[in-house]
């Protein structure tokens, strides 16, 4: 043999295999020592007031506690036995309160047409392996940014059972049927007057590829300031057809015409609201002008159109934004003239909000209302490369409000919302 080959049988060697030991420690993991007895006493009573709680609903079915008869002389019009109980069967049921084994009562049922039935239990649903509690902490764990993996190990302690990735996904899948209904629900009572729409990007699975599919995005503002959540569709991008298809479904359910839209200028979707509403009053976002504006430039007069920009946009008065629109033209056409061209392709879109009271300029300018959804929606996938399918994407970005993950105030400038908007427009001589 030779001797470099030869197995060395000093300090290094490993002469024992550890490998059942360190398993075996491994099995004692952080926390499992944490006994609570408080928890551990509310556990062990819970078998006894489910099975309590089922008796007494059979008895009230029955007409009669356990082992009850009627009684000699007993009146007539005391309700007789309507059935008779047949032992118990075993039940598995996870809660908040844990994994615990139950005794659910059986009986048959006489009808009125002599026909018996089985008995049901109204608390505890045919096949009901989990209480509405316990799906409900499953379904909000999962829409707060963990995956269906992630859920599992986090609910492991809470239940003091595994809770599978399958699961989690059942669980998920039971909020389709109130998305089906907020989608196909009447928006004829809803006193929008303004309209906010803008879109974003999610990657989802298609035919086993991971592909990016646009979100578009319907936010409404009622008479009384308050936003909400109109719509949601799956679209493979944010053309004409496509913001076409969002409006045309607003007002197939009712959707009154707002006196306000507010948009990120998209081509397809100018086209699609000058298609439909062709006197509509329309405010480009001034952010998103913003970046079209340093996009055209380079990067070292990025500050300097900045502070111009800003002087403009947030100038106190309707004359002060006129003024200096028009300085802000005549320096930059001689500066850096794509500058000024961006800026005038907007045209009097981007100045709309100076029709409107001051007190709402703020909330007009721009579609930040929305853009904060879109963040808290890309936030919570972040734990997941690629969603599932493209009605799982609208769907979560919906139980996002729904699930009250997210909530929407009142947008700046409310109490004056009912005054209407000066007819004038801005002058855009330069």
């Amino acid at each position: 043999m030779i001797p470099a080959l030869a197995r060395w049988n000093g300090d290094h060697a490993m002469t024992k295999d550890t490998t059942k030991e360190v398993a075996v420690a491994a099995e004692a993991l952080l926390f499992d020592d944490w006994f609570d007895g408080i928890e551990d006493g509310v556990r062990a009573r819970v078998r006894g007031f489910i099975e309590t709680m089922l008796e007494a609903e059979l008895s009230e079915a029955l007409s009669r506690p356990r082992y009850g008869r009627r009684r000699p002389g007993e009146d007539e019009a005391t309700p007789s036995v309507v059935g008779v109980r047949h032992g118990h069967r075993e039940r598995t049921l996870t809660g908040t309160f844990g994994k615990t084994r139950i005794a659910v009562p059986r009986a048959r049922l006489t009808g009125e047409d002599g026909k018996t039935r089985e008995w049901r239990s109204g608390s505890l649903r045919a096949y009901q392996r989990r209480t509405r509690a316990a799906d409900a902490l499953i379904a909000g764990a999962y829409l707060a940014g963990t995956n269906t993996r992630r859920v599992r190990r986090a609910l492991n302690a809470v239940f003091a059972a595994p809770v599978g990735k399958d699961v989690v996904s059942r669980v998920w899948r039971k909020t389709k049927g109130d998305w089906d209904a907020w989608n196909a629900r009447s928006l004829a009572e809803e006193p929008i007057v303004r309209l906010i729409l803008d879109g974003t990007v999610a990657r989802v699975r298609l035919d086993r590829k991971a592909t990016s599919i646009s979100l578009l995005v319907a936010l409404g503002v009622r008479a009384d300031g308050q936003k909400m959540l109109l719509a949601i569709k799956s679209m493979g991008g944010e053309s004409e057809a496509a913001w076409r298809a969002l409006l045309d479904d607003l007002g197939r359910r009712g959707l009154r015409t707002p006196e306000l839209v507010v948009v990120d200028g998209a081509p397809g979707l100018e086209k699609a609201l000058a298609a439909l509403w062709p006197d509509m009053a329309v405010q480009r976002c001034t952010v998103h002008k913003h970046r079209n504006l340093l996009a055209h430039a380079p990067e070292r007069l990025h500050e300097e159109i900045s502070n111009d920009y800003r002087d403009m946009i947030y100038a106190a008065t309707r004359g002060e934004v006129e003024t200096r629109r028009k300085a802000f033209i005549r320096k930059w056409r001689l500066k850096y003239r794509a500058v000024a061209d961006s800026l005038e392709e907007a045209g009097d879109k981007l100045f709309t909000f100076t029709r409107f009271p001051p007190s709402q300029w703020k909330s007009i300018r721009t579609s930040n209302a929305i853009e904060r959804l879109h963040e808290e929606f890309k936030r919570r996938i972040k734990t997941q490369t690629v969603l599932p399918c493209a009605e799982t994407a609208a769907l979560l970005f919906w139980a996002l409000l729904a699930s009250g993950q997210i909530t929407m105030r009142k947008v700046d400038g409310w109490q004056t919302l009912a005054e209407k908007p000066d007819d004038q427009i801005i002058d855009l001589a330069a």
